[in-house]
Parts: structure tokens; C-alpha cells; sequence
């Protein structure tokens, strides 16, 4: 897997009246990379998740995947957003299978891989309960298995967990750190928890607000064996105040 975003803009509007939501944005990810996008409200991180995905097209620029341009929707990329999303009157394991059977795989199929990815996410005894039956924690780990089953190239979080209380939040957050480490997915993270950025990625480029662009990148070379001991240590802290004290410049002094 190879992701390639070269001078991606994106207006929306016309004449006087257009907005430039994200400039010149380039990165270039690769396989078994966990990459965050950081940034505030404004910094355009869901437009351009919304292009990676297929969803949007870039104003300019362009951005490709394993070098083939991307120009939609496409079950290379997996998508988890931060509503849950799921079917309420499905199961969870059949809310996992839907996707498989739009694709048309033969029941077989279908039943295994939804029992291997709910056993991946730690939910094989969930599998017949329904949606209102678990946990926001838990319901997010189905909508990750449901994007999981389609065996992406990409898995792409849209702040996942932005709607979960704190300690569920960083239990979920040591879930997927331990779920990319067992599996070598390769993930795109945008979040605007700097704590969340840092703690998972190896990678994380700095978005500035209106509009968006990246104004610094950071490769992250931590100890993240223990992610509570991490959250804790001294290093940690002064690298998470100097990304905050980043980003509230940019707030008070926009580039």
C-alpha cells in the first residue's frame, strides 16, 4: 500500500465567493504505517479524509493509490467514523457480514470472516446481540470489524472514538495501538486529541485552520510498549505541550 497526496487543494464555491478549505497539502504513506492528521476545528481533516476515501475531489493536485489515481469509493479503503453507524435491528454479526454480501461472497466466506474479525476485536460472544445491547466501546469495535471484513488496503478513522467518555476512550485507543500491532494494518488517523495523535502514530503531520495545511510533521520514535506509562512519562508531556503550544499559536495567529 502506498498513498500519495501531491499538492492537493480543495475550494468550494466560485468567484469571490470561494473558500479555500485545504492548500497544498503532501504527504506520502506507506504500508503498515499508522499516520495521523492533527489539527483543530477548520483545518479541513474530514474533507480530506472524505477525498482519500473517494468521496470528494480535489480543486487540484492529486492523490493515488498504489500509484492508480483515486477517483471514488472503493473497497480498498475502509472507513470508520466517529457515529458508530451501525444497524440497529442487525446483529453484530450480521452488521459485519452486510458489506460482505453486497460483494456477493458465497455464505461460506461470509460466515468465516465474520467470525475471524469478530474474534479479532475481541467480540465472538457478541456476535448474535444487537447494537442498543452493547457498549459505545464495543459498537465501535463492530463498526471497526465491519471494515475490517472487507480486507482494506487502508483503514481510515474519522476521530473514532470522539464520542466516547474518557476511560472508555483510551481503553479504545490501547485496543486499536494493539490491533495495528498484531496485524500490520496500515491506518489514517485524523483526531484533534493530541494525546490520541501521539500515542499511536508513527507519523503525524500538524494541520493548520483556514485553510488547512500541514505546517509540521513529526516522526515519532517512543517507547509505546505500555501505552499508560507512555501517557505518563516525562518525555511524553513535553512533547505534547510543544504540539499544544503549536496549535494555539495557530489558533491565535493563523499562516
Amino acid at each position: 500500500m502506498n498513498l500519495v497526496l501531491d499538492s492537493v487543494c480543495k475550494r468550494y464555491g466560485n468567484g469571490r465567493d470561494a473558500q479555500l478549505v485545504l492548500d497544498q497539502i503532501s504527504f506520502t504513506m506507506h504500508t503498515g504505517q499508522f499516520l495521523a492528521l492533527l489539527g483543530s476545528s477548520g483545518s479541513g481533516k474530514s474533507t480530506l479524509m472524505r477525498m482519500v476515501a473517494g468521496l470528494e475531489k480535489p480543486t487540484s493536485g492529486s492523490l493515488r493509490l498504489d500509484g492508480q489515481p483515486i477517483r471514488g469509493p472503493g473497497s480498498d479503503r475502509g472507513m470508520v467514523f466517529q457515529k458508530y453507524s451501525l444497524y440497529p435491528w442487525l446483529t453484530a454479526a450480521q452488521n459485519v457480514a452486510f458489506g460482505l454480501e453486497i460483494k456477493g461472497l458465497d455464505r461460506s466466506q461470509i460466515r468465516e470472516r465474520t467470525a475471524f474479525y469478530l474474534e479479532v476485536v475481541g467480540l465472538a460472544d457478541a456476535a448474535r446481540r444487537l447494537p442498543r445491547e452493547l457498549s459505545g466501546g464495543m459498537q465501535q469495535r463492530v463498526a471497526i470489524a465491519r471494515a475490517l471484513a472487507a480486507e482494506p488496503r487502508l483503514l481510515m478513522l474519522d476521530e473514532p472514538f470522539g464520542a466516547l467518555d474518557l476511560q472508555i476512550r483510551e481503553s479504545m485507543q490501547e485496543f486499536l495501538h494493539n490491533l495495528w500491532r498484531s496485524t500490520g494494518l496500515s491506518v489514517l488517523l485524523i483526531t484533534h486529541d493530541i494525546d490520541e495523535a501521539l500515542l499511536l502514530a508513527q507519523q503525524v503531520h500538524v494541520l493548520a485552520p483556514r485553510p488547512g495545511r500541514i505546517v509540521e510533521s513529526l516522526s515519532l520514535d517512543l517507547d509505546k510498549s505500555d501505552l499508560r506509562d507512555l501517557r505518563i512519562s516525562a518525555s511524553f508531556q513535553t512533547l505534547r505541550h510543544q504540539v499544544a503550544d503549536t496549535l494555539r499559536q495557530l489558533d491565535r495567529d493563523p499562516p
